[in-house]
């Protein structure tokens, strides 16, 4: 029995250990918050590949859009769904949390902006991402979705 109570504890560390972790990256899933509406819009999935950030819409939450067609579009993504759609294009690590691209698409608007993605660092479950369009930016802040 005791040696059973040393592995549930040893596993309830672990498994504590792991949450921590990785509430302290960018990668996961994210609720975006429109910043002018204070609605959720849709949640995107943040992930590595080759060592640089990618994000795609894994469903969208807007009442009314959640077949949403890219109509404004006029490169391959015209008239095909959002859901899906990569938005955020190889980003790369900055250092310090901070990652920085030339691609972060806003469908609704048809735009791609350059891009600025961080965690908040008083708050990890809260991502901030900047769009850059010349000298005006625009920033949101999303929030962390349980998984």
């Amino acid at each position: 029995m005791e040696k059973a109570n040393k592995v549930f504890i040893i596993c309830t560390i672990f498994l504590l250990f792991s949450q921590i972790l990785q509430s302290q990256t960018v990668f996961g899933t994210w609720k975006t918050i429109d910043d002018r509406t204070g609605k959720p819009k849709a949640l995107i999935d943040i992930y590595e590949k080759d060592g640089l950030m990618y994000g795609h819409v894994v469903e969208i939450l807007e009442e009314g859009k959640e077949n949403f067609i890219c109509s404004k579009c006029d490169d391959e993504r015209k008239d095909q769904p959002v859901l899906g759609m990569t938005i955020i294009e190889a980003a790369e690590h900055q250092g310090k949390g901070v990652y920085k691209g030339d691609t972060l698409f806003d469908p609704q608007q048809a735009m791609t902006f350059r891009c600025k993605i961080w965690l908040n660092p008083d708050n990890p479950d809260e991502l901030k991402v900047r769009g850059y369009l010349a000298f005006i930016y625009r920033t949101q802040t999303w929030l962390r979705e349980e998984g």
